[in-house]
């Protein structure tokens, strides 16, 4: 107690050091003016007895000090007096402590900026019970365009099925993908859009999660389908929409053709499965009444939680014979012929158990890869900004040199000394720090605003809590280490005699920033190379030929009950037709670009079934004039025109169908093919023939990345579901409404799911280039920004060192261009070292962003040229100012000031 009584008190005199310094002082004046007085009185005239005083009483500040030690906390009392003298330095160089800390603000920013989108996108785990335990299945796929190496989504049939192999070995429970849902809430006229999640009855219970208000889902509600329609509001959307409001158990709400009751309020911080995406309403999957029994549905993932004592390995093999078991079983159905290569690659696929405790979603699998592209540019924008001010630091503590011989003639100790230049870097990185923190505070959301088309924007939660200002207060310190280590530790081994005499080595310095400043030239070389490519993939995709026209172009998201003949979705497409401001109608199974893929096997006269297998697409007729896909020979579907289809192996059904130009090249060897037939394989053995009636230009199919496919178009048979092409007059979005309504005032038992426009589906596609490309473009300024920074930061302080020198060398006759070159000589060097190192470094680490590129390669001569070219050009700017300041030195005024 007495010890802690003693740390108390001494923190207190800290704290009101000014009261406790007069204290003192009065404390010494009063001891000072009795020894004074005994002197008067032993006989001494005041001034001697004074001086007598002073004598025997010995330093004053000497004492001073020591009283100090006894009755404060000296340690913490040298900082707080090294953070003043900071300041006081910060303050008497204001031009290059806002360019230093302007510069770390920059970086700091992005670098907090980038942890705040990874933590909620990668990192930060879900708010339920044991989120280690928790496992998602996957389906190990070849590689694709988009670069994934799994596929995470099942139908319900085989959750089922794999729900019953796994029983007694883990809770399995159904998650669906998030969806955006026309929605009624009360009497209100207008839908709203409301976020829907279907759910196994079992996740509350398994998750361990309890209601913030009325009760969850239990497993009860999802036995038996359209049973139970019953719903479980987020936590966020009770308080967005309903503004907390206890009585809204027990109220309904209208989801597309559906009525359910609100049972019940989600904890407060569970807003889904998803990162990315935040769900408003939970629904029993049993209430997916066009899911639950159809094969090929994949809409749902599947995840587990292994019961005690179980691994996931135990779990997951009863899982894989089971994928086996089924995969051999349909090889049944494969015709004879079915290539090799097919068959090895269906037999191959693997099931695995990946962890969930982040959750899983389509942004997860999206930008995984490249957001962590984004933060290793954000690091490498980080280590170009601490280099930058390094040698900033460097150029002032070699500017102080005499000031801290100095220190250390009179006693101060070499720890001491690497304490004042580091608080000195403390005191910038605290400053970048914060204004870097309100540099995230707008530039995470307005990342978060790219990452998806505005119509179907990104839900991040981006609140700041303790692992953002966790983050915040290690980068501060890293970066403080970074930057302010090396000028530290310089500055203890100053040696006085040198540094007073002015006989120190200059070069030594020199060497140090010119090497510091090589590896910022190859930091920024690695910035600009990837921003090159990132840019130029951006490009070249934008420009990148579609074989359609995609504006003014509507694509309306319908459904049925249940099947309808092709004749009743004709007959409200002419409906719509009629409508004012609309060109043209027709039909597909999907919209181009929509990233769905249906490819089958064919097998022309005369030759085995293909290997290549080509896309198929069912459309109406007139759907090649509404995308704006020219015909080059033949004809359009016309009424009365089938698809191939089979019934019996006796009863082949002959069809119609158009090709493109990359089937008849890849088919026919470039030949006409119209008038020819092929056979479409269905299953094992069962073929039908297909007359090819017409042949259109090459359009995009999938997606921008893939090239173009052989493309079937078949004509539409009976449907559930299928997308109205509107091609309009004028505004496609102000007709949206008006088309609406047309539909349900036609057909009332048609739903809408969505409506968009064809152009936001050929965005989509650019969201994730143009991400990559705006951020790298940015980073890619501000290293150029902090490389000029930097250098003319170096030239200048060679300069400084060298003015007594280049005065000499004028007035020996000395011309201007060879003292330019004499200052800027050195620099070009580490310039063409850094730039080497930089281009070596690039061309090394450009394999993993090949996944990314499209028609570009980090070989191309221009990559690797241009982040030079543009890194000389700054560097010639930067030395502009330093050489304009050599050549004009005097050296008359230069000798006589020495």
């Amino acid at each position: 107690m007495r010890a802690l009584r003693r740390f108390l008190s001494r923190l207190h005199a800290l704290f009101t050091r000014q009261q406790y310094e007069r204290r003192l002082k009065e404390e010494f004046e009063e001891h000072l003016a009795l020894l004074t007085e005994e002197k008067i009185r032993a006989g001494l005239s005041p001034a001697e007895a004074h001086r007598q005083a002073r004598l025997k009483f010995g330093s004053v500040e000497a004492l001073k000090d020591a009283y100090r030690d006894q009755r404060i906390l000296p340690r913490i009392d040298a900082l707080a007096s090294d953070i003043v003298f900071g300041w006081r330095q910060l303050r008497k160089h204001p031009a290059a402590s806002a360019a230093s800390i302007l510069s770390l603000a920059l970086a700091i920013g992005a670098a907090t900026a980038a942890f705040r989108l990874v933590d909620a996108v990668l990192l930060r785990t879900l708010p339920v019970a044991e989120p280690e335990r928790l496992f998602f299945l996957a389906t190990k796929v070849a590689g694709r365009e988009s670069g994934s190496d799994y596929r995470d989504q099942f139908d319900y049939p085989t959750f089922r099925r794999y729900r019953e192999i796994i029983a007694d070995r883990a809770d399995a429970m159904l998650v669906g993908i998030i969806n955006r849902r026309d929605t009624v809430i009360g009497a209100a006229d207008e839908p709203e859009k409301l976020y829907r999640q279907y759910v196994s009855g079992n996740l509350f219970t398994v998750f361990g999660l309890q209601p913030a208000l009325g009760r969850l889902l239990t497993p009860d509600d999802d036995l038996t389908p359209g049973a139970h329609p019953v719903a479980v509001l987020s936590y966020d959307c009770w308080t967005s929409r309903f503004a907390r409001d206890p009585g809204v158990i027990g109220k309904t709400f209208r989801m597309e053709d559906r009525h359910f009751e609100i049972v019940g309020v989600g904890p407060k911080g569970f807003i889904g499965t998803e990162p990315g995406e935040v769900a408003d309403v939970f629904i029993p999957a049993m209430m997916n009444a066009e899911a639950i029994n159809h094969s090929g549905w994949l809409w749902f993932r599947f995840w587990v939680r292994p019961k005690p004592g179980i691994s996931p390995e135990q779990v997951l093999q009863p899982l894989q014979a089971a994928l086996i078991h089924e995969r051999r079983e349909r090889l049944e159905s494969f015709h004879s012929g079915t290539p090799r290569q097919v068959i090895d690659a269906f037999l191959s696929e693997k099931l695995s158990l990946l962890p969930a405790g982040v959750g899983t979603g389509r942004l997860q699998h999206q930008y995984r890869r490249p957001l962590l592209i984004l933060s290793t540019l954000v690091a490498l924008v980080l280590l170009v900004a601490c280099v930058n001010v390094a040698n900033l630091m460097t150029a002032r503590t070699a500017a102080r040199a005499r000031e801290i011989a100095l220190r250390v003639s009179i006693g101060a100790g070499r720890w001491r000394l690497v304490q004042l230049v580091l608080v000195e870097s403390a005191l910038l990185a605290i400053a970048g720090s914060i204004l870097g923190a309100m540099f995230a505070s707008w530039a995470a959301p307005l990342v978060t605003s790219m990452l998806r088309v505005p119509g179907d924007p990104v839900r991040l939660v981006l609140n700041t809590g303790w692992r953002e200002l966790a983050f915040g207060a290690a980068l501060a310190l890293l970066v403080t280490l970074l930057f302010g280590l090396a000028p530290a530790l310089r500055a203890a081994a100053v040696r006085p005699i040198s540094a007073l005499k002015g006989t120190g080595d200059p070069h030594s310095r020199r060497r140090l920033m010119n090497a510091l400043l090589s590896a910022q030239i190859a930091f920024c070389i690695l910035v600009l190379f990837v921003a090159g490519l990132f840019v130029s993939t951006f490009q070249r995709l934008t420009n990148r030929p579609l074989g359609f026209s995609p504006g003014r172009l509507l694509l309306i998201d319908a459904s049925a009950t249940r099947e309808q003949p092709v004749q009743t979705w004709i007959q409200v497409a002419d409906h719509l037709r009629q409508t004012p401001g609309v060109r043209s109608v027709s039909l597909s199974a999907w919209p181009l670009l929509s990233a769905n893929r249906w490819t089958g096997f064919v097998r022309l006269p005369g030759r085995a079934i293909e290997l290549r297998q080509p896309y198929f697409l069912e459309v109406s007729g007139g759907f090649f004039e509404t995308m704006g896909i020219g015909l080059i020979d033949g004809r359009d579907f016309r009424a009365g025109d089938l698809p191939p289809r089979l019934k019996a192996p006796a009863q082949p059904l002959p069809g119609a169908g158009i090709v493109n130009e990359t089937f008849a090249r890849v088919f026919y060897n470039g030949a006409n093919p119209v008038g020819r037939s092929i056979d479409v394989f269905q299953s094992k053995d069962l073929s039908a023939p297909m007359e090819i009636v017409g042949c259109v230009r090459d359009a995009a199919y999938a997606n921008l990345r893939e090239p173009i496919h052989p493309t079937v178009y078949l004509p539409m048979g009976p449907r559930t579901h299928t997308f109205f092409l509107v091609r309009t007059a004028g505004d496609e979005q102000a007709l949206a409404p008006v088309l609406r309504r047309e539909i349900s005032r036609v057909r009332p038992d048609l739903r809408i799911y969505t409506i968009q426009t064809q152009n936001d589906s050929v965005v989509w596609h650019l969201v994730r280039e143009r991400l990559l490309a705006t951020l790298s473009l940015f980073f890619a300024i501000v290293a150029l920004a902090l490389a000029a920074v930097g250098l003319y930061g170096v030239l200048n302080y060679s300069v400084t060192r060298q003015r007594r020198e280049i005065g000499i060398r004028m007035a020996l006759g000395a011309r201007v261009p060879h003292v330019v070159k004499g200052v800027t000589a050195n620099i070009a060097v580490m310039i063409c070292l850094g730039s080497a190192a930089g281009v070596a470094g690039s061309l090394l680490g450009a394999r993993f962003l090949e996944a990314f590129l499209f028609e570009v390669k980090a070989t191309d001569i221009g990559m690797v040229v241009m982040p030079v070219i543009a890194l000389t050009g700054v560097a010639l700017l930067a030395a502009l100012p330093p050489a304009m300041r050599a050549a004009s030195i005097d050296p008359a005024e230069t000798l006589r000031s020495d």
